[in-house]
């Protein structure tokens, strides 16, 4: 054993030699590489590392910057306001030694990040074996995070990755409702589409937020003051980092020790959270902190199964997560776009009017997070399966978030949703529903098959509507389209005060669809 510490001690110092050695070249984080997409309309920042006090300068599209490195190594430059182009140039960061970038591109770039629905691979969705054989969009590239890393501290870079052309070869494994979106984007547009793939299965939103996303929240002061404890760039995160690393040199001199009397070796000390998946900012820190400031367009995130018996204090982690991207971003008045996906139908069906179960308290605090500026939010409880947490019709799911982009960054005229809930008004014995997205008319649709468009029923009944009164007791209702309202009544609630929609964990017949085909959320309008 002793001999093999001593072998890895040369090996380790040999490494730091060759490191000290290379250190006069300039490098750039891995989110640079031939066939990548930078930003349009944006300052575009250009950045990395080389020896205190190099100069540094980056050539592109007839756009020379120059920059110097300051103490610790860090150098940036920004390319002033991009223009959208599918022509493939060169980028050149020249210092001590020169850097040639080829294939750039300029568009539109999206983070795609969540858990197992975002990761999804394009070749398991439906009609895999078609969609994988027509993706041949040269102008759409795709880079992806390799995981699943974890870190105590934000890193300078991600773990690796490499841009690629979006062809046959590289979409398969790529996230199929981030490739769905960018295509959708790319055909109605003819804008370039970046995708910057970072996802983890099975992940909780907190190890995806940084920092300052939990310290802009009251509501989590107290997740704030766990990460503070543990954050080396404070003063109490440095006192409780001292105090691991004096475990840690008790722990080397004990093995020492140890290892000269032959005896076997504890496991090193750990401090909660350094190492556990599950502790908040520990992904991000690995995982998205060394993407930015690489400008980009917008986020995209279906995440929410790993939280999903909460209610009110996902939309505060929502609101830390999309507010914490922002501030690390630090794009002012270019805004990051932020359009996630509701969670889908999903095991047994409800019959209680009153619902709550299940997703219902998440899918509610998924639509409240609407209220963040410059959100959007794609329904999909009608495509979901109840056996299955992963719905296979990803292309509607990436169509969905695209007609919010259509509609915010293109400028389109576009429907962006079904109809999303926006405010009651007591009518007698009868509640009016009104709703945002449904100026064309409501209808009563039928569920979709597979990856058809929607049916219109004709004469259909609306399903999946609850009232109350006073009493809270909640009733199924009649309910009816009248141009772009619903009017919901019963006899059982003369006095009716409260109606809610698909409020269930799995709405099974909710089927209220706009004129576009795009089904309406699930809503309550009380707060019981």
């Amino acid at each position: 054993m002793t001999r093999l510490l001593l072998t890895r001690g040369v090996f380790a110092l040999a490494v730091c030699a060759m490191a000290s050695a290379a250190s006069a070249d300039v490098r750039l984080p891995k989110i640079f590489s031939n066939h990548m997409l930078l930003q349009r309309g944006l300052d575009a920042p250009v950045w990395g590392w080389a020896d205190a006090g190099e100069e540094v300068s980056v050539q592109f599209a007839g756009l020379t910057k120059a920059a110097t490195a300051d103490a610790n190594g860090k150098w940036m430059v920004r390319l002033q306001s991009l223009e959208a182009s599918s022509e493939g140039r060169s980028l050149i960061v020249k210092g001590k030694n020169t850097i040639t970038l080829t294939d750039v591109l300029v568009g539109d770039v999206w983070i795609c990040s969540g858990q197992s629905n975002m990761e999804w691979a394009t070749r398991s969705v439906i009609n895999a074996q078609g969609e994988i054989k027509a993706a041949d969009f040269p102008n759409v590239r795709l880079f992806d995070v390799p995981g699943h890393k974890t870190a105590a501290t934000a890193q300078n870079d991600v773990p690796g990755g490499t841009w690629q052309r979006c062809n046959p070869g590289s979409v398969a494994s790529f996230s199929a409702v981030g490739y769905f979106f960018g295509r959708h984007f790319h055909r109605e547009t003819g804008v370039p589409v970046g995708l910057l793939g970072t996802n983890w299965g099975g992940t909780r939103i907190e190890p995806w937020t940084p920092p300052a996303g939990f310290r802009s929240v009251p509501e989590l002061k107290g997740i704030a003051d766990q990460v503070d404890r543990f954050d080396p760039t404070t003063d109490a995160g440095k006192a409780t980092w001292n105090a691991h690393l004096k475990d840690v040199e008790g722990w080397v001199a004990k093995t020492r020790s140890s290892l000269a009397t032959g005896n076997g070796v504890s496991n090193p000390p750990t401090s909660p959270g350094f190492t556990n998946a599950g502790q908040p900012t520990a992904i991000y820190n690995s995982m998205v902190h060394g993407l930015a400031p690489y400008g980009v367009r917008g986020a995209l995130w279906y995440q929410g199964e790993a939280n999903g018996n909460e209610g009110v204090s996902y939309f505060h982690k929502m609101q830390a997560l999309i507010e914490g991207w922002r501030k690390v971003w630090g794009q002012g008045d270019f805004p990051l776009y932020f359009y996630f996906v509701q969670l889908a139908d999903f095991q047994k069906s409800n019959d209680s009017p009153e619902g709550g179960d299940g997703w219902a308290r998440i899918r509610e605090a998924q639509r409240q997070s609407l209220t963040i500026p410059h959100t959007g939010m794609a329904v999909i409880t009608d495509i979901g399966a109840a056996n299955d947490i992963h719905p296979r019709n990803k292309q509607d799911v990436g169509q969905r978030l695209a007609l919010w982009a259509l509609r915010d960054v293109a400028k389109k005229d576009v429907v962006p949703s079904g109809p999303l809930f926006k405010t009651i008004k007591v009518e007698g014995a009868a509640i009016r529903v009104h709703f945002e997205h449904a100026a064309n008319g409501l209808i009563v649709g039928q569920r979709k098959n597979g990856l058809e468009s929607t049916p219109v029923v004709k004469d259909g009944t609306l399903k999946r509507f609850a009232i109350a009164g006073e009493d809270k007791k909640w009733h199924w209702a009649d309910a009816k389209i009248d141009g772009d309202t619903v009017v919901v009544s019963s006899k059982e609630v003369p006095k009716p005060v409260a109606v809610r929609y698909g409020y269930t964990m799995n709405p099974t017949g909710a089927n209220l669809y706009n004129k576009e085909g795009l089904p309406a959320s699930p809503f309550r309008s009380d707060d019981w």
